[in-house]
């Protein structure tokens, strides 16, 4: 992406830094804002066809998930993410995000779980058309509307901040990819499997699934052996 081109779209006139934070959070968690690099608040709002107002009070929001740090008097940088912190919150993840698959298998049927069928699908084609910002975007919104079907918002809460922290670095690579739009589809085949009451395939599924921020969207090997561990 050159410095001509826009990072983002234009905004609807409603919940202004709520969007602004959900565009840059996306950008963020897809590698598509350079970490280190200043950014100012002035260019981002004048990008997204706002004031300045919204823009930070959404920057202080990502400074309190620590996915942006504030320059005094400049803007704000993207904070430095190691791969042992990825490891790390991968490993949180799965600990998670994996059993709790598992335990929506086991109610059969899930309440309201049909609803997301669409959203699932609107990612799969996120994913083909290279729609990055908006693919991340979804896919939380996704996991987040799935995870909540269990009815614990403490559990829900702890996966966003997980996941917010997430950074996908190699996903602007992938754009338009069959690697790219077979993960998504995961997000169909999860909800089939739920629905049919597999608890051993959502499970195994999730684990694939989470593993990909470790591995085919940060630009590593997929297969490193490693699985959520058994907390049931």
């Amino acid at each position: 992406m050159t410095r001509s081109e826009p990072l983002f779209e234009s905004l609807p006139r409603r919940n202004l830094r709520d969007e602004a934070a959900a565009q840059l959070r996306g950008q963020i968690i897809a590698g598509s804002l350079t970490p280190g690099v200043i950014y100012s608040m002035s260019t981002i709002a004048a990008q997204l066809g706002v004031s300045a107002t919204p823009v930070r009070e959404a920057v202080l929001e990502l400074a309190k998930e620590e996915l942006v740090e504030m320059v005094q008097n400049r803007g704000f940088r993207v904070r430095v993410a190691t791969g042992k912190d990825l490891d790390d919150i991968v490993e949180i993840r799965l600990t998670l995000e994996v059993p709790a698959m598992g335990r929506l298998a086991d109610l059969r049927p899930v309440p309201e779980l049909e609803k997301l069928r669409p959203m699932a699908e609107e990612l799969v084609e996120h994913a083909a058309n290279g729609d990055m910002v908006a693919f991340v975007v979804l896919d939380s919104e996704f996991h987040l509307s799935l995870t909540a079907l269990l009815g614990n918002p403490r559990y829900v809460e702890l996966v966003r901040v997980l996941r917010n922290q997430t950074r996908l670095s190699a996903l602007p690579k992938l754009r338009g990819g069959t690697p790219l739009v077979e993960s998504a589809r995961e997000h169909v085949r999860l909800l089939d499997l739920i629905a049919a009451g597999d608890r051993p395939g959502a499970e195994a599924l999730m684990t694939t699934h989470v593993n990909h921020a470790r591995g085919l969207w940060a630009g590593r090997p997929e297969d490193d052996g490693r699985t959520a561990p058994d907390v049931r």
